[in-house]
């Protein structure tokens, strides 16, 4: 059984996944606003939250991330309490991808041979999602 991750942003969704479909190379993602969520007379939904992104998605290397903006009544929280890792046997699509997400970002580690990995890397990216990148070789459980 596989473990999805639901991200959520504060307001700025969509740009988010544009930009990550563009770094993963993946097909163009189909966003579902609030407004578009079919209507609810006990629920309401305001209209400063109309085109805000109630739910969207992106396969990334065999997951499925999910995606939102955060509502008015629930308060965003920029954090390091959710981090993604890359793991891939292809060196090059980690080289390519920590490059474009490091872009607008921050580096904490750039890309180097560790004892658990021969290519591993840490950045924030310039949304705030932190990420991990591992080239998995197979030595030592990596």
């Amino acid at each position: 059984m596989a473990m999805d991750f639901f991200i959520f942003f504060n307001g700025n969704c969509r740009e988010a996944v544009e930009f990550y479909a563009q770094v993963f190379e993946t097909p163009a993602p189909q966003f579902m606003t609030y407004g578009q969520a079919p209507p609810s007379p006990d629920d309401p939904v305001p209209e400063e939250v109309q085109n805000l992104i109630l739910y969207t998605s992106l396969p990334i290397n065999g997951s499925n991330i999910m995606f939102a903006d955060n509502t008015p009544g629930l308060p965003f929280v920029k954090g390091n309490n959710v981090t993604l890792v890359y793991g891939s046997k292809n060196v090059e699509d980690i080289q390519t991808f920590f490059a474009r997400l490091k872009a607008g970002g921050t580096v904490h580690m750039e890309l180097q041979t560790t004892f658990f990995s021969p290519c591993y890397g840490m950045l924030t990216d310039k949304y705030g999602l932190m990420w991990h990148f591992s080239l998995d070789s197979g030595e030592m459980g990596a």
